[in-house]
């Protein structure tokens, strides 16, 4: 069994920051990329960021600036940092993994999600 929660999503103001985290805990060997997607209402689930073992990252070109992605391994951890928000970034922010379990099988898997609103 594999898990990945996120949290750090919440009620902020235009121009405010948040940080979401996500942690990933069961039958893990080892993890290979990990990305953060959102999904607004009545629209299609988005791909935000990237970023793989190694560290390299890639971001959708309506968040390069604003929002940083970082992974700490040791802990199986993946952040969001988001500054200058905007009231379109409001959605729900999902966490994504490509792991290897103990049986060096490899799979995706998603978190539950967290709600981010931006809004005065």
């Amino acid at each position: 069994q594999v898990q990945l929660v996120e949290s750090g999503g919440g009620l902020v103001q235009p121009g405010g920051s948040l940080r979401l985290s996500c942690a990933a805990s069961g039958n893990i060997f080892t993890i290979y990329n990990m990305a953060w997607y959102r999904q607004a209402p009545g629209k299609q689930r988005e791909l935000v960021a990237t970023i793989t073992s190694g560290g390299s990252t890639n971001y959708a070109d309506s968040v390069k600036g604003r929002f940083t992605i970082s992974r700490d391994n040791a802990k199986n951890m993946v952040y969001l940092q988001m500054s200058s928000l905007k009231p379109e970034d409001t959605a729900v922010y999902y966490c994504n993994a490509d792991l290897q379990n103990y049986l060096k099988i490899i799979s995706n898997y998603w978190g539950q999600g967290t709600q981010v609103t931006v809004s005065s």
